[in-house]
């Protein structure tokens, strides 16, 4: 009986070893290059970290307050997004490479039409995913009818994981 439980419990360590040993997974989009995971799988020992939503900072201090001018285009607020994430995980010792999904929200830009600046957007993305930050994250974009300050046109909240 003492024997088994012996065994019992060194196949149990070596269990838990093992999930200590195992990677994130960013899984391809098959046959794309497009820079988004079309899944990411965490290892049981992976710890996870909840970004709140973020929005683009001010870069005209003479702009009205609630106005496109205050925070510039798409891609200009994009860039200012990702910056501040970019520092939010630094501040919590992790990378943009930690980012295992992410979810951003798009205003109808007024210059085109109503309709979300994808180009735009994914100029600003690019900059911190694929090429040499390979480490894609699981993505959703989606349009809304506005966010909360009408010159706000992105809002983007990440979750990242590391084992």
């Amino acid at each position: 009986m003492q024997a088994k439980a012996i065994i019992g419990a060194a196949l149990l360590a070596a269990g838990s070893g093992m999930a200590h040993a195992q990677d994130i997974i960013r899984h391809k989009i098959p046959n794309s290059d497009f820079p988004i995971a079309q899944a990411v799988t965490l290892p049981p020992n992976a710890t996870i970290h909840f970004i709140s939503g973020q929005v683009p900072p001010v870069i005209d201090k003479n702009a009205a307050a609630d106005s496109l001018a205050a925070y510039g285009d798409t891609k200009t607020q994009t860039m200012g997004v990702l910056k501040k994430i970019e520092e939010i995980l630094k501040g919590m010792g992790l990378s943009m490479g930690d980012v295992v999904k992410m979810q951003v929200f798009l205003v109808g830009d007024p210059a085109k039409g109503g309709r979300a600046d994808i180009k735009g957007f994914m100029e600003s993305y690019t900059q911190f995913f694929g090429g040499a930050q390979a480490n894609l994250p699981a993505r959703a974009v989606v349009q809304v009818a506005a966010l909360n300050v009408p010159g706000w046109l992105v809002e983007i909240e990440v979750v990242a994981a590391k084992k």
